[in-house]
């Protein structure tokens, strides 16, 4: 059973997957069937919900809606648990969260696996540059999200959960090649860089921390935490990588320092719905217990 709205629920199908036809296969009715709820309930409502494109997206007045719709799913699946009774929708017992890619990579999933052995929480997680996570709760499509912003979305609280340290790396050769005098606003000029993705800010606070110079170097596009290790130790440039993935390759000397007396040090938190949900209070627990293990 659910008790969600049908119209409501329409909405939250088509948005989770991203297309009328998959929501209603999600939810076992006609594309038409969707297709109808929806425009009534944006009768009802006077606005436009959803923007019919490939994958369907929210306006903002459907990005506000989709918060509150998420909230209440999440409350009912908790309140059906509560009587021992099963939802006809699967989405409520999944825990849509956003975390940065060298989390994920690093402490996040062992929080992940804790809650899934111990609670049978399935997760939908979204991967996002911790300077941009807490987009995705302001549209709510998440619960909550791994963030280096410490300044609360409205209606959400904040855990600080430690300091994640990034070291400026290459392998041996490379830096015998593009730092042999050392690392200084000429050498970072012309040495080949690692770039997550456009929002990636790492290297560049970096290169501010070293001169105020504007520099333009050569930039390689990796978006993985692990290629970004494996493409620094094969010498395509360097890069900013977490302290803790770089015991190993710093032991068997195939990625060194650049400069072993700088560092960056980015807090990251935990922000989430500020809701009363025994859910949300279990991955907080548990993503604190992680962290704690895997920050400093």
């Amino acid at each position: 059973m659910s008790l969600l709205n049908p119209q409501l629920a329409a909405f939250a199908a088509v948005l989770d997957e991203g297309s009328f036809d998959a929501a209603a296969q999600r939810l076992s009715l006609t594309p038409s069937a969707i297709s109808q709820r929806i425009k009534a309930l944006e009768d009802r409502l006077g606005q436009v919900l959803i923007l019919r494109r490939s994958p369907c997206e929210a306006t903002p007045a459907g990005r506000r809606l989709l918060r509150s719709v998420q909230q209440l799913r999440l409350l009912e699946a908790e309140t059906l648990e509560a009587f021992h009774v099963a939802s006809d929708d699967a989405g409520p017992t999944l825990a849509a969260l956003a975390v940065n890619a060298d989390s994920l990579a690093t402490w996040f999933l062992s929080a992940l696996a804790e809650l899934h052995e111990q609670h049978q929480l399935l997760f939908d997680v979204r991967v996002e540059d911790q300077d941009h996570s807490t987009d995705f709760l302001r549209d709510g499509s998440v619960l909550g999200a791994i963030t280096a912003i410490a300044q609360p979305v409205q209606g959400c609280v904040v855990k600080r959960l430690g300091v994640m340290r990034y070291l400026p790396i290459a392998s041996p050769a490379f830096v015998k090649r593009h730092f042999p005098h050392g690392v200084d606003a000429s050498s970072l000029a012309k040495a080949p860089m690692l770039v997550f993705n456009r929002k990636d800010e790492l290297q560049w606070r970096f290169i501010h921390s070293v001169t105020r110079a504007r520099l333009a170097p050569p930039m390689h596009y990796l978006p993985s935490s692990t290629a970004f290790v494996e493409g620094a130790a094969l010498g395509l440039g360097w890069a900013m990588a977490p302290e803790s993935m770089l015991q190993k390759p710093f032991a068997e000397g195939t990625l060194q320092s650049i400069a072993p007396k700088r560092w960056l040090d980015v807090p990251l938190y935990w922000q989430h719905w500020a809701i009363r949900s025994e859910t949300l209070s279990r991955v907080t627990t548990a993503l604190l217990r992680a962290a704690k293990q895997g920050l400093r």
